[in-house]
């Protein structure tokens, strides 16, 4: 009988680790009125380093290839 109870507890354990990010992403969502992350840009209109340096990634490959 304490086979069972120890596999019913690691079992609880693992069950806890597995569905804590769950809870937590439910939790933020509540929080805030349906905003988990805060104020974040929909269309992604927001000036950003990486899209510039990708951006100017591409028209120099581009430069390149036309010449």
């Amino acid at each position: 009988m304490g086979g069972v109870i120890e596999l019913f507890l690691v079992m609880l354990l693992i069950a806890t680790a597995a569905f804590a990010p769950l809870g937590y992403f439910i939790y933020k969502y509540t929080q805030k009125n349906g905003r988990p992350f805060g104020e974040t840009e929909p269309h992604g209109d927001s000036p950003s380093y990486v899209n510039e340096l990708a951006e100017a990634a591409i028209h120099f490959i581009k430069n390149k290839l036309a010449k």
